[in-house]
C-alpha cells in the first residue's frame, strides 16, 4: 500500500531533503510552502499523514492544525524549530499527534512517519455508525453483519460522512473527494448516490440517513 504524505514547509532546503528522503521510502510525496498551499492540497488529494512546521508565511501551525483538523480525518506530525516545552504541548493540545524538533535525523523522522501511519492505519480501517460498520480496506460496509452492497461511491460518501460526526460535510468536499470534480459538475452524482444510500440503509433496517445540512452539504442523522 502506498501512502500519501504531505509536507507543509516554508524552507526550500529542509523541503527538498525530507521530499527526498521520504521518496526513497516508497511514499507519494506532496508539498506545499504555505497554509493556503496545504488546504489546497489537501481539497484535491487523499493525504494520509501531514509533517506540519509551525512557522508558515501566512499562518502559525497552530491555527493550520485546528482547520484541517476540522475539515480532514488526517494525523498530523508536527517538524519545528520550535522546542520548549509549552509549545510542544500546545501543538499536541491543538490536535497535533506527533512532534518533532529542528535539528533532527532524517531516519528518525522517517520512523516517526512509518509509527503515525500504522497507527492510523490500525485505528481507522473499521469505523462504526449506529451499527453500520465500514471496512476501509475491503470497501465494505455491513450492518449487523449483513452486507449493505455499496457501490464504491456510495462506500466513499459513506465514510466521509460517519467520519465527520455531527459536523456536515459540504458538497464541494464530497464531490472533490468522492468524483474529484466542484459541486457544480458533480453535485447531480452526489444527488444521485445519496439517494441510492440511503435507500440501501433503510432496505437493511439501519437506523441512519444522510441528511441534507441545508444548501451546504450533507450529515449522518439517526432516524
Amino acid at each position: 500500500m502506498s501512502y500519501t504524505v504531505l509536507l507543509v514547509e516554508d524552507n526550500p532546503h529542509i523541503m527538498e531533503i525530507n521530499h527526498e528522503a521520504l521518496m526513497m521510502e516508497d511514499y507519494e510525496v506532496l508539498q506545499a510552502y504555505d497554509g493556503k498551499q496545504c488546504m489546497e492540497q489537501l481539497a484535491a488529494h487523499h493525504v494520509d499523514l501531514i509533517v506540519l512546521d509551525i512557522m508558515l508565511p501566512d499562518s502559525d501551525g497552530f491555527t493550520l492544525c485546528r482547520k484541517i483538523k476540522d475539515a480532514y480525518d488526517v494525523p498530523i506530525l508536527f517538524l519545528s524549530a520550535l522546542g520548549e516545552n509549552e509549545q510542544i504541548i500546545r501543538a499536541l493540545r491543538e490536535g497535533g499527534d506527533d512532534y518533532m524538533t529542528k535539528p533532527y535525523d532524517l531516519g528518525v523522522l522517517l520512523a516517526h512517519v512509518e509509527a503515525r501511519l500504522r497507527n492510523a492505519n490500525q485505528q481507522t480501517r473499521f469505523v462504526t455508525c449506529e451499527e453500520v460498520k465500514l471496512d476501509t480496506v475491503s470497501l465494505i460496509a455491513t450492518y449487523r453483519g449483513t452486507d449493505l452492497l455499496l457501490t464504491k461511491k456510495e462506500f466513499s460518501v459513506l465514510l466521509m460522512l460517519a467520519t465527520h460526526g455531527a459536523r456536515p460535510v459540504t458538497k464541494e468536499k464530497l464531490c472533490s473527494s468522492v468524483w474529484n470534480a466542484t459541486a457544480e459538475i458533480g453535485s447531480n452524482a452526489l444527488y444521485t448516490t445519496i439517494s441510492r444510500l440511503n435507500k440501501k440503509l433503510e432496505a437493511a433496517g439501519a437506523t441512519i440517513a444522510a441528511v441534507a445540512n441545508g444548501t451546504e452539504g450533507y450529515l449522518l442523522e439517526r432516524i
